[in-house]
């Protein structure tokens, strides 16, 4: 359970928690900018963001209209944002790796009234919002101290107005606009579990425009957490000098990166003294790792469940054992309930696979413009239904075993893909793996690898990895098939692109 607020006081919206938060966090840090070195406490951020939101509100941008953040991770991201919330705007992210198609339906779903611009982006044709590009934001965001204590926020802003729109990553289709309200915000502070506590200084390395960061805005404010940002591309000696110098408390990464960097001859040197806990993000890390990661950085690890409809779900603590870790996502967060069922919407029993569905105080209110799409993603009694497929082992963790539309039928038996991945991840030659279901004659389908090995020069064997998977699961969840590769193709959320491997 996360511990007290570094803000004390209740509010409504993220604009009255941001002025009451400048008095009492003011002069702690809340961003790092590690390429380009830059710092800024929290107060200097207000004196950035709220001449923004001045200029903005002189050229009509106000309560309830919505504004798009169209720039790289950075502390102008973050800028754009505050600057949003403090009209009562509605802030949207743009993940600028998205393509031209994923960007148009964006636009064409929020209908921005203004646009925070990087130059490398290109606005789709036939959308007109007032544009503020990056190089003005030095002029426009010029840090101004006076205009903080005067500022009035919209007198008929509420808690269940919409704050923040959040996009999904568009691997099944155009992108959906999950859409969260200032409640929705607050709560994410309360069912955060271990990874937060008050003045925490994270490591970031993610898209921001993500539900990593547009999802914990309130979080930052309330908890004073330092936000470091990592340069990208990542690499591991960049991410080692950091989590040292830095004085990280709270670390998140992805197995392979956790991987490369305890492989790094400095880890032994370095100074991990800070460091109170890990994450482990987007994919399963091995019992292994996960105790390598203890020995190593002296800091228990983490694993969560979350999805862009409900920044907060299900994790596990930091006192269970790598296995824990390794084969579930824990136990649903404080205030979340679980249901998983079958293809009736009726509950499965524990032990058996279900579809999972969600009630929470963070799980979206719809999305955003799609009337049909959000009747789709709620249940009659309300709860969100998840694409996701898992079940729950004898002591309440949940274990996912993969999505919808992944399973694949292979001679008439149901095979989840993560769950051979998983144990495909176990076996010492690989450093990870992706599993898909290709169509053949005669059976049906059939599940081809794409393993990535710790050693390419020598690789496992198709005969290896079956004999692997057979001794820990149903002889036909086997790989018929393994493509060998450097690396697995990622989305711009930095999971796996199973459209890109299905091709």
């Amino acid at each position: 359970m996360s511990g007290p607020s570094a803000v004390t006081g209740t509010f409504r919206t993220l604009g009255e928690l941001i002025l009451a938060a400048v008095d009492q966090i003011g002069d702690h840090e809340a961003f790092v900018e590690v390429a380009t070195g830059e710092r800024v406490t929290f107060r200097e951020l207000a004196s950035r963001f709220v001449p923004l939101a001045s200029q903005l509100r002189a050229q009509g941008v106000g309560h309830g209209d919505l504004l798009a953040v169209c720039l790289p991770p950075s502390i102008d991201f973050a800028i754009a944002c505050y600057a949003g919330a403090m009209l009562g705007a509605i802030v949207t992210g743009v993940n600028t790796r998205l393509g031209p198609r994923e960007i148009s339906a964006i636009f064409d779903r929020c209908q921005p009234a203004a646009v925070v611009v990087d130059p490398s982006f290109h606005l789709p044709d036939g959308h007109h919002p007032l544009v503020i590009t990056r190089a003005e934001l030095p002029r426009l965001a010029k840090p101004t101290t006076g205009l903080l204590t005067t500022w009035e926020l919209p007198a008929a802003q509420q808690s269940s107005d919409p704050a923040v729109i959040i996009w999904t990553s568009g691997t099944t289709g155009v992108p959906k606009g999950a859409w969260l309200d200032h409640a929705n915000l607050a709560a994410a502070v309360q069912t955060a579990g271990d990874m937060t506590l008050a003045f925490d200084r994270r490591l970031s390395g993610i898209p921001m425009a993500h539900a990593g960061f547009m999802a914990k805005l309130w979080e930052q404010w309330a908890m004073a957490i330092t936000f470091v940002l990592t340069p990208n591309p990542w690499s591991a000696q960049v991410m080692l000098d950091v989590l040292s110098t830095e004085r990280i408390t709270a670390g998140g990464g992805v197995p392979t990166q956790w991987a490369k960097l305890l492989d790094l001859p400095a880890v032994a040197q370095a100074d991990f003294s800070a460091l109170r806990i890990c994450l482990a993000a987007t994919a399963p890390a091995a019992p292994e790792l996960i105790e390598r990661m203890r020995q190593t950085l002296g800091a228990p690890v983490i694993v969560r469940y979350a999805m862009t409809e409900s920044p907060s779900i299900a994790g596990t603590r930091t006192d269970d054992p790598p296995e824990v870790q390794y084969r579930s996502v824990g136990r649903p967060q404080d205030g979340v309930r679980l249901r998983l069922v079958d293809e009736r919407g009726v509950e499965v029993p524990h032990g058996h696979v279900g579809r999972v569905r969600v009630s929470g105080p963070c799980v979206m209110r719809g999305y955003w413009n799609d009337p049909v799409m959000t009747a789709a993603a709620f249940d009659e009694q309300g709860w969100l239904v998840s694409g996701d497929l898992g079940y729950l082992d004898p002591d309440g963790n949940l274990v996912l075993v993969g999505r919808l539309g992944d399973m694949y039928i292979r001679g008439g038996y149901n095979v989840y893909p993560l769950e051979v991945e998983n144990v495909l991840a176990e076996h010492p030659s690989v450093v990870t793996a992706a599993v898909i279901g290709v169509a053949t004659p005669v059976i049906g389908e059939i599940g081809r690898a794409f393993v990535v090995p710790v050693d390419p020069a020598n690789p496992p064997t198709l005969a290896d990895l079956r004999t692997w998977v057979a001794d820990r699961l149903a002889d036909y969840k086997r790989p018929d098939e393994i493509v060998l590769r450097d690396s697995l193709p990622l989305t711009a959320m930095g999971k796996v692109d199973k459209a890109s491997l299905s091709k």
